[in-house]
């Protein structure tokens, strides 16, 4: 089969012959029509992440199953499949209360700790494939489809774990980012008044389509004082910060309400001080939210096959320009997602 290789950090794709993959007991092979390039991945390149190289990266597909092996029930050749992000165990405390997750026995994570899916077939435990649901034209908008495990999972999950409800302001920061922009369509969906956050005017236009009643530009460093003027001094219900950096963290916190809830996720991870005062005082939350369980995939699938959302996607290539597209994703300058296509 034809790959895309990473041989390590800060190197290019090395485009590569390898023998096709088969399926062992329990696996599953599916051929790749599309795989999403999102940052998750583009940190690995980058070396942000580290994993072992060589390593064929890609999680995000659209598929077709080709070959199931001894022992594989649920899935049979020619099944469209999505994949799932996490090689959790399935069977400690926390993968029995379905929140994978949180997996204290996980092997990993796909196209990081396994080879993934920038490569024409892919081979996983056959837990890991998601079978699409029917209504869901996966042949006409592979790329769309194959990126809602996470550009619409994620938000789904984070609309639950910050309990949002129909007429609240939801916050977004780093709106214009992949995941960022599909919050804005989720929260809107969920009936919240959505306020876009960003440093990027050039992607102001896309947050309005996408949801967003009013956007903020945080180029001038002013974010909570301009989200207290825009709610006339009362605070956000929910802020969600997809950058996490210390200034954005305490901005958000900042610019929290009564009974609010901040959510960190992604971006910069770092550390940051919080009003103690506030956090009695208006009864506060601070939440983190890591990736999605099957369950939320599901829901998200569901809820696409419902006509109800639609993932954004504006770049995608052959699999043979990876190179290219990642630059643009490190750049920042995709709206939405980027896709490769693999299949012909």
């Amino acid at each position: 089969m034809k790959a895309m290789l990473l041989r390590g950090p800060n190197l290019p794709f090395e485009p590569v012959t390898l023998p096709d993959p088969v399926a062992g007991p329990g696996e599953a092979v599916a051929r790749v029509i599309t795989c999403g390039s999102g940052l998750t991945i583009q940190h690995v390149k980058a070396g942000r992440r580290k994993v072992q190289f060589p390593r064929i990266i890609g999680h995000e597909i659209a598929g077709e199953i080709v070959a199931v092996g001894p022992g594989t029930a649920g899935l049979k050749v020619g099944d469209p499949v999505t994949t799932y992000f996490y090689l959790n165990c399935g069977h400690c405390r926390w993968c029995l209360e379905n929140l994978e997750p949180l997996c204290t026995d996980t092997r990993g994570q796909v196209g990081l700790d396994c080879d993934g899916a920038y490569a024409e077939y892919i081979k996983l435990p056959a837990q890991n494939f998601i079978r699409l649901p029917d209504e869901l034209d996966y042949k006409k908008h592979p790329a769309e489809i194959g990126v809602i495990t996470d550009a619409l999972a994620t938000p789904l999950k984070v609309l639950r774990r910050a309990r949002i409800k129909a007429g609240e302001t939801v916050a977004v920061l780093g709106a214009g980012g992949g995941l960022g922009i599909h919050q804005l369509m989720m929260a809107k969906w969920a009936k919240a008044r959505v306020i876009a956050v960003d440093t990027a005017a050039n992607k102001f236009e896309a947050c309005r389509k996408a949801g967003a009643d009013e956007v903020v530009d945080a180029s001038a460093g002013r974010v909570a004082e301009q989200l207290l003027e825009l709610t006339k001094g009362n605070g956000v219900d929910v802020v969600v910060d997809y950058v996490s950096k210390t200034s954005t963290l305490e901005a958000g916190c900042k610019a929290l309400g009564r009974h609010g809830r901040l959510v960190t996720l992604g971006g910069s991870g770092q550390p940051f001080q919080v009003s103690a005062a506030d956090l009695l005082n208006k009864e506060q939350d601070v939440l983190g939210s890591r990736y999605v369980t099957r369950a939320e995939v599901l829901e998200a699938l569901e809820i696409v096959a419902r006509g109800e959302v639609f993932p954004l996607v504006t770049v995608v290539r052959p699999l043979a320009e990876a190179e290219a597209v990642h630059a643009l994703v490190e750049r920042g300058e995709v709206t939405g997602r980027a896709a490769l296509r693999v299949a012909l």
